[in-house]
């Protein structure tokens, strides 16, 4: 998969899941969403977007390193998000259940991208 094709596919996907929240803060029940809701929203996109394109461009500079790119921009997602949780939850105040709930939508939902597009890539170069 083209490089510039998963980015579209992000921002597509980025947008669908977005209104969800979004509703809920606008016209539902705002209490669902922490104030930083955002914040984390948009740090977790642009880091699985950060990992996405980095093994996008490992894989087409060095085909054999593809899996090794992919354990290591996992362990770099997981590590950065559990910092980023410590910082944000020692800095504010949160709702703990509806942080939980909240942290891992968007978490889990960036995951299953990820492994989407890569899924996507391997199984175009096994058709070839």
């Amino acid at each position: 998969m083209k490089i510039y094709y998963a980015i579209f596919f992000f921002i597509w996907f980025s947008f669908i899941i977005a209104i969800p929240p979004y509703y809920l803060q606008h016209y539902g029940h705002p209490e669902l969403l922490i104030p930083q809701f955002w914040t984390v929203f948009f740090f977790l996109a642009g880091l699985t977007l950060i990992v996405v394109t980095g093994i996008l461009i490992v894989r087409q500079m060095y085909p054999t390193m593809f899996s090794e790119a992919f354990m290591g921009g996992t362990v770099f997602k997981i590590l950065a998000c559990l910092i980023f949780v410590l910082v944000l939850v020692s800095k504010n105040k949160v709702e703990k259940y509806v942080f939980v709930g909240d942290f891992f939508y968007i978490y889990f939902l960036n995951t299953a991208f990820e492994v989407y597009i890569l899924l996507r890539t391997l199984r175009h170069k096994i058709l070839r």
